[in-house]
């Protein structure tokens, strides 16, 4: 079989986002993986024995009338499949990634120039034509002198590569200029999940407050049945629909009025005392600590961060995370007007004012509002984590590689660490803002 010959799974929602379901040419599918595992479970027969079952019977009959009865979701733990989903918002796809069980990958703002994606609008309105068309059109004026600003910042250095510089350049431009877009302009996202993460996440995803999520679930589900009929027909029940409804739109977005930063620890000083060796013992070389130590350490964190970083937070699947509601009440990050150059500055406040008065202008509720605020602005955020998954956090988040502001954040959660509990957490503590090195991080065709 050939590539061309594939036959890869396609739809597209009412509301322009592209679903794919990949087929990647298996003889043995996830349908027919799973069925060998539960066949394997139930029975002292080895694999070769199965195969066989499975040669004359087929994985499809099989899962429709063995894995129904079955009686339990581990069977759908035992095959995986990918979604390819384009063209959904950046709130889209936060929606799909809000669980601590996603594995995928989105596309990178930081390499991209996203002055030409697709945008989606839940108004249609003229008066959003206008608002969108002044957000993308302020993001295209800065691109040149903000590339220009930088340059002059910092200067091409004789051991530099003049070509990963301008690429460096173009990166650190994209990384400031890319919050002054609002969470309406779209993204892609690959999600690859085993079966029981997906019918599950489309559960929660059928009742999101966000239409725009709602059209997006119901492609997804149409793709998926399509791929693996006997998967994903399931009986809904009733009581079950109403819970999650509740659950959902009540308590999916929160808003609450933080500090700029505070901790709350819940921790077992017995148990701490007996892991501390260990603690102390881990070497610095990306070496995680025991999940075990969950037991010993937890810590809340509540901080103001935006909307751009979240999503740098929000791929950390270990800790806890609420989603926060996108407002423009708390005020916009400082850092992304103080990295303009001092005549882009006055310019872009008075952008943001303009597009504030023009978005409390549209008749829409604060969810529907969440896609016009530009991704700078910050929100209330809130982790949950133990102390392996939040010292995992830091030595991601914390370094020259990290964003300016979800770094700031990093190195307030580690000073709290050092002076409260003294935890060994290795940091690079230079404060570097430009290193081409970290923009060279990125993947390219050859």
């Amino acid at each position: 079989m050939e590539l061309k010959d594939l036959n890869h799974i396609h739809k597209i929602s009412e509301n322009g986002v592209d679903v794919y379901a990949l087929d990647t040419g298996c003889v043995i599918d996830a349908e027919a993986e799973a069925m060998l595992q539960a066949l394997h479970s139930r029975s002292t027969w080895w694999i070769a024995h199965h195969l066989k079952v499975l040669e004359e019977k087929g994985a499809k009959n099989f899962m429709k009338n063995f894995y129904v009865g079955y009686g339990h979701k581990s069977i759908w733990d035992c095959g995986s499949m990918t979604l390819f989903v384009e063209w959904l918002s950046m709130l889209g796809a936060k929606a799909i990634q809000h669980s601590p069980l996603y594995s995928g990958q989105e596309s990178s703002t930081r390499y991209i120039d996203f002055s030409n994606q697709k945008i989606m609008n839940p108004a249609w309105t003229e008066l959003w034509n206008e608002i969108q068309e002044q957000q993308r059109s302020f993001y295209l004026s800065i691109l040149e002198p903000l590339k220009a600003h930088l340059k002059e910042k910092y200067p091409l250095k004789e051991w530099e590569n003049e070509k990963t510089y301008d690429k460096a350049i173009s990166a650190k431009a994209f990384d400031i200029a890319r919050w002054f877009l609002p969470a309406w302009t779209t993204t892609n996202l690959a999600w690859h999940s085993n079966l029981r993460q997906i019918a599950d996440r489309i559960l929660a995803l059928r009742h999101h407050p966000l239409d725009e999520i709602k059209q997006i679930w119901e492609t997804i589900l149409d793709v998926v049945e399509e791929k693996y009929p006997s998967s994903f027909s399931h009986k809904k029940y009733e009581e079950t629909e109403k819970y999650m409804d509740l659950a959902m739109k009540d308590l999916y977005f929160y808003e609450e009025k933080y500090p700029e930063f505070e901790a709350i620890p819940s921790l077992d000083e017995e148990v701490l005392k007996k892991y501390q060796h260990l603690i102390d013992a881990r070497p610095n070389e990306k070496t995680e600590l025991p999940i075990f130590l969950a037991s010993a350490w937890t810590v809340k964190f509540k901080f103001l961060l935006d909307f751009g970083s979240f999503r740098d937070v929000q791929r950390h699947r270990a800790v806890f995370q609420q989603m926060p509601l996108h407002t423009d009440k708390i005020g916009f990050n400082q850092f992304y007007i103080e990295n303009l150059p001092e005549e882009l500055q006055e310019k872009a406040i008075q952008h943001l004012k303009d597009i504030k008065e023009k978005t409390d202008k549209l008749n829409i509720s604060e969810l529907e509002r969440q896609y016009y605020i530009p991704m700078w602005y910050n929100m209330t955020n809130e982790i949950v984590g133990n102390l392996a998954a939040l010292v995992y956090l830091l030595e991601i988040r914390a370094t020259r590689f990290a964003h300016p502001t979800i770094r700031k954040i990093a190195h307030m959660m580690w000073n709290y660490l050092q002076e409260n509990h003294n935890i060994k957490v290795f940091l690079d503590k230079e404060d570097v803002d430009f290193d081409i090195r970290r923009w060279n991080q990125t993947i390219e065709i050859k």
